[in-house]
């Protein structure tokens, strides 16, 4: 499912004609794994009450979410060459008043773990099971507001919060060491008092194990070692993808590869 997810924003880019193809890669099998195996969710009731939240805190790797809730089976696939067009119900970044499936809005990197914060203590506060489950990039982590929302999910005991980090090492300027410095992330969290796990964010076993790993009393930090462009030979550790689009010869190569995964 992961490899279908990377077929479709390969296909979704194209033909649109916009969007970010690397760091929607590399959240692919994240994101399978949440919405085919873990979440609690309904299609056909996409604002049931009881449902779980997924906040896509790096918004501009939306068609990997928007990938998924078609696959799932939020809305039609034929909506993707509208994919960032005016009006269109896929926008640039996550819209919670135009996607089916979209729990919140984002884009402005760094709020999406302030935003699901506060959903997590929504929960707590109505007394619901409902769980919140929140995807950043590292790069993003540059931002100060993840900080302080992490310490406020840990005064909170928000255990109904894991925090999820597509560890790919890049950020559209670099090497997020170089340019955001941002480093040590296991001691980080940990120091925070997050439950703080590491997996390897391309092997299933090891995610949907990390996210189902007990942990009471604590918001759950699931550090999930990437590649950006995973799947794409050419896009693989490339940043010149962080934003493009293939051409005709780079979309049939990059379909021929994906196909091949799909069909192992």
């Amino acid at each position: 499912m992961g490899n279908r997810i990377r077929r479709d924003i390969i296909e979704m880019i194209y033909r649109s004609g916009d969007g970010h193809p690397a760091p929607s890669l590399s959240a692919a099998d994240i994101i399978a794994c949440l919405y085919f195996e873990v979440m609690n969710v309904d299609p056909a009731n996409p604002t049931w009450e009881d449902r779980d939240r997924f906040v896509l805190s790096k918004g501009h790797a939306c068609p990997a979410l928007y990938a998924a809730l078609a696959l799932k089976g939020y809305f039609s696939r034929e909506l993707y060459p509208t994919l960032r067009k005016i009006d269109s119900t896929l926008q640039g970044h996550p819209d919670m008043k135009k996607t089916p499936g979209v729990d919140m809005t984002s884009g402005s990197l760094g709020n999406g773990l302030a935003a699901a914060t506060g959903m997590a203590i929504a929960a707590k506060h109505m007394h619901k099971d409902y769980r919140t489950y929140v995807l950043t990039g590292d790069g993003e982590l540059g931002e100060g507001i993840n900080w302080e929302a992490a310490q406020t999910a840990v005064k909170y005991k928000l255990d109904n919060l894991t925090l999820i980090i597509d560890n790919n090492g890049m950020q559209s300027g670099g090497a997020v060491e170089k340019v955001g410095g941002i480093v040590n992330l296991p001691e980080k969290f940990a120091a925070f008092g997050f439950k703080t796990l590491e997996a390897d964010g391309h092997d299933c076993a090891q995610i949907v194990s990390a996210l189902n790993t007990p942990h009471p009393g604590q918001p759950l930090c699931v550090i999930a070692h990437t590649v950006k462009g995973k799947g794409v030979s050419f896009m693989e550790h490339n940043n010149a993808w962080h934003k493009g689009v293939p051409n005709d010869e780079q979309y049939a190569v990059a379909v021929k590869e994906l196909e091949a995964l799909i069909n192992e």
